[in-house]
């Protein structure tokens, strides 16, 4: 079906169940960032393929918001077709405003009631009541279209190593329990899926790159109920595990039964769909194993920071053998840079989709080469690879920007100003209770200074083994009331984005750390994961002062140091002389 037939088909539905128009949330019922084949409604109905956005549809409009990261991307892939770009933070109305000035009063809004947060569901109800317009939970309005909708995946159910978990599920569970007891709480439903899977230290590949399951997990103070389906654990012993399983399906009629007393849930993360099973006594909040997850135990610290070092390994390999006088090609880029990961133990495979973009194709933050854009490097220019290791034990996610050819003047200053404000994030040491937010300007400053941005955060949380974005700590200009603490791993990825040009991205991990206390207090610093030269040549050395200079001939004497016995004898003259000194001449 092309998508103006989609439409037309949607609209028929539409009018057959007395709707005006329809919300496309493009999640799935767990609120996920990615999600499986089954839930790319936003994808279905538009084309676009990017993993934010939210689609609405009249019965005479249809249009697409996206952020900033795929304003590009978004505008090419609904080009031809009806739908129109609205673009998020912009001068364009948001889509709360486009619906209290375009829809009437007594319109009626439907909203698949398994694909939106009941945050959400309640936020834009109160909203649009101000104009009595309805907004309407409903039931496979899409699938009547979709009639090909691919299946909910079902991949099989493994277990972490416990040498690699540092906690068996058994004792997260107590931990768990001993916190609802602090609360005065019976129970608590978890919907996300990282969550699930950390907590119960299972792992699968329902959804691309991230080795999580479609489940539900219900624990209360003296049962846990996984609902996921059981044919899926041919590799694991039901018997030892620390719960009970029930079918993925078994969740609606169950849950009524489980629940007792007053319990805890996360209105952002669980779908309206299960909203008549809580009651308005229940606490409400953030999931108490996101926050547990995001802070790694000392198994977990060691596991990231093994990753780091097979991955580095892998990466100088790489570069040392990357011929860039010879014409080459984006996808030929990542997948060499793949083999190379695919040498080192424990090695899984990549932690998400690569990002391998050149010249006006680095521009682009989330650019993801096809056969058809796949764009030859036969010129000077810059290359933004951002790509990811899944290890058995941890995960990677590292960006840099490689020069082909000959730089530009504007090249190698945009470089070395996303360079400053890259290693002023790393080297800042701040006070307890410090969130993301205090230190965002740190990555900015330099670029700011020029009269230029970026507009992605500066830094998300990473998984031990589980999802690459990872909650609840970010840095970026957002008011996430999170303070970063000891164990917590997130990225610091400044970059510079110029249509049409070139883009710049840096990115290593950090883990926070303990550093010091003084009469004022406690202070904290960050351990820099990564293990990767910076790129010698973009770098403008009269842009930099001495302690940046000496910050980073110390990160690539760290990096020689650890890795000059492990890397192939052919790479070792490449990491000699990536690493060596920098001075200014």
């Amino acid at each position: 079906m092309t998508i103006e037939e989609k439409l037309r088909a949607l609209r028929k539905k539409l009018k057959e169940n007395n709707l005006d128009a329809y919300y496309i949330t493009g999640s799935d019922a767990h609120q996920s960032e990615y999600v499986a084949p089954h839930w790319r409604t936003r994808e279905f109905i538009s084309g676009f393929t990017g993993s934010a956005g939210t689609v609405v549809v009249t019965m005479d409009k249809a249009l697409l918001w996206v952020d900033s990261r795929y304003f590009i991307q978004a505008e090419s892939q609904i080009k031809g077709t009806e739908f129109e770009m609205m673009r998020i933070d912009t001068s364009d109305p948001s889509v709360e405003t486009w619906l209290l000035d375009n829809l009437k009063e007594k319109n009626r809004l439907g909203v698949e009631e398994s694909e939106i947060s009941i945050k959400l569901f309640d936020d834009l109800t109160a909203l649009l009541k101000e104009k009595n317009i309805e907004f309407v939970a409903t039931r496979n309005i899409l699938s009547s279209v979709w009639t090909d909708r691919p299946g909910i995946p079902e991949s099989s159910i493994r277990e972490m190593k416990s040498d690699y978990a540092g906690l068996s599920s058994s004792d997260k569970i107590d931990i768990l329990r001993g916190n609802l007891k602090k609360k005065g709480l019976s129970w608590t439903f978890i919907a996300s899926l990282d969550d699930i899977a950390w907590l119960t230290n299972l792992r699968a590949d329902d959804i691309p790159y991230n080795p999580v399951f479609y489940s539900f997990m219900f624990v209360g103070l003296d049962k846990a109920v996984l609902f996921t389906d059981k044919g899926r654990f041919n590799n694991v012993d039901m018997c030892t595990l620390p719960f009970e399983v029930r079918d993925y399906s078994d969740v609606y009629s169950s849950l009524g039964g489980l629940i007792k007393g007053k319990g805890y849930y996360n209105p952002e993360r669980i779908s309206m769909s299960f909203k008549k099973f809580f009651s308005s006594s229940d606490a409400t909040g953030r999931d108490i194993t996101t926050d547990l997850k995001a802070v790694k135990n000392e198994t977990e610290r060691d596991g990231m920071r093994r990753s780091h070092i097979e991955d580095g390994i892998a990466y100088v390999n790489f570069l040392s053998h990357l011929d860039r006088s010879k014409n080459t090609n984006e996808i030929a880029i990542s997948s060499a840079l793949e083999k190379e990961r695919e040498k080192r133990p424990g090695y899984l495979g990549p932690s998400f989709g690569p990002i391998s973009g050149f010249s006006s194709h680095g521009a682009m933050c989330h650019y993801s080469a096809t056969e058809e854009s796949n764009m030859v490097i036969d010129k000077s220019g810059l290359l933004v690879l951002d790509t990811g290791s899944q290890f058995e034990f941890g995960m990677t996610d590292i960006t840099r920007t490689l020069l082909f050819g000959e730089a530009s003047e504007e090249e190698r200053r945009d470089y070395t100003l996303v360079l400053k404000g890259h290693l002023a994030l790393a080297r800042q040491r701040f006070i307890k209770g410090t969130c993301g937010v205090h230190l965002d300007v740190l990555a900015k400053q330099y670029l700011w200074q020029n009269g230029e941005s970026f507009y992605h955060g500066t830094g998300h949380g990473v998984g031990c083994h589980l999802n690459v974005h990872e909650g609840p700590m970010k840095i970026s200009s957002h008011l996430i009331d999170v303070p970063l603490s000891p164990g917590m791993v997130i990225s610091d990825e400044p970059g510079v984005y110029k249509e049409g040009r070139h883009g710049v991205r840096i990115e290593n991990l950090l883990m926070v750390r303990d550093d010091i206390t003084t009469e004022f207090g406690t202070f904290y610093s960050f351990e820099v994961l990564t293990l990767v030269p910076y790129e010698r040549d973009l770098i403008d050395v009269s842009l930099l002062t001495d302690e940046e200079i000496s910050q980073i001939n110390g990160y690539h004497k760290r990096i020689y140091d650890t890795l000059i016995d492990k890397v192939d004898p052919s790479s070792v003259e490449y990491l000699v002389k990536a690493t060596s000194p920098i001075t200014r001449n």
